[in-house]
């Protein structure tokens, strides 16, 4: 009798065991590894895309976006552009990400990427936020890297009219916006970038800002389909003169007309704090 009962229960759960994998047999057929099954409105990242920054916090104070360094002390300030060197391997070693290398290609505005390849993003064009030059970081001016977010299938609407920018846009990238129009007018579809001071005290404290290579993400980057060896493009932001010995409260936002920005719920900008001893 406890034969038939073990013999009962191998078939049983052989036959389930069967059942299970042609069901996800079936299930991994309908999707590929490189288009999601959910995008966009569907997908729970959504469509609109938030804004990072680095370097970031050592993983023990994961909850910081403080950055607070000694600007003239080398072992105090060498844990941030340690983490921009980690995070920037990528893009100075092709062979570090697979397949990239092989289909890169040197995009312009006017030179959109070929079916199959992706734009090169070139870390030499980053001015004085380079690894050689420690990202500013040891002539109290540090560099900040802004990106973002991946959300595939997401074709930004450009602010590409000089008349038509939203009222809630600083005026000076406004005028920024308005020079780039007349003198270059093939670059205006770009994720416009700004970084500012979160309170008039901040305003006041943060100084001269600069960006590198350009003010924003350039459009040819988009839409983001997964391709082997993209890499997303990063904006660094040159802070030249902060005052040090206070902590400055910064916000980042990315322009574009299908970008919301929220504040709390983290979307199309992004916060952290700068202080230098």
């Amino acid at each position: 009798m406890r034969t038939k009962i073990g013999i009962f229960y191998i078939v049983f759960y052989s036959v389930l065991a069967a059942l299970v994998a042609v069901c996800m047999w079936v299930f991994f057929q309908t999707l590929d590894p490189r288009i999601p099954k959910w995008q966009m409105d569907q997908s729970l990242i959504g469509t609109n895309p938030g804004l990072g920054f680095r370097p970031l916090p050592s993983e023990d104070n994961v909850e910081s976006t403080l950055i607070w360094y000694k600007g003239t002390d080398l072992n105090n300030y060498k844990m941030w552009t340690d983490a921009l060197d980690e995070f920037l391997e990528d893009y100075r070693t092709p062979g570090q990400v697979s397949g990239r290398g092989q289909n890169i290609y040197n995009c312009e505005y006017n030179q959109p990427p070929p079916k199959g390849m992706v734009c090169d993003v070139d870390v030499k064009q980053y001015g004085p936020c380079t690894s050689e030059n420690h990202y500013n970081y040891h002539k109290s001016a540090p560099c900040i890297f802004l990106k973002l977010n991946k959300i595939y299938g997401w074709v930004p609407e450009f602010y590409n009219d000089s008349n038509s920018l939203p009222n809630n846009m600083p005026k000076e990238l406004k005028e920024y916006i308005k020079e780039k129009e007349q003198k270059e007018q093939h670059t205006m579809n770009t994720v416009w970038v700004t970084c500012e001071g979160e309170n008039a005290a901040d305003i006041e404290n943060v100084g001269q800002i600069q960006y590198y290579p350009r003010r924003g993400f350039p459009g040819y980057y988009y839409p983001y389909e997964n391709s082997e060896g993209y890499l997303s493009p990063l904006v660094a932001v040159h802070f030249e003169r902060p005052v040090r010995g206070i902590i400055i409260n910064i916000e980042c936002k990315a322009w574009a007309r299908n970008i919301k920005h929220d504040r709390h719920e983290r979307l199309g900008s992004v916060h952290f704090e700068l202080m230098i001893d």
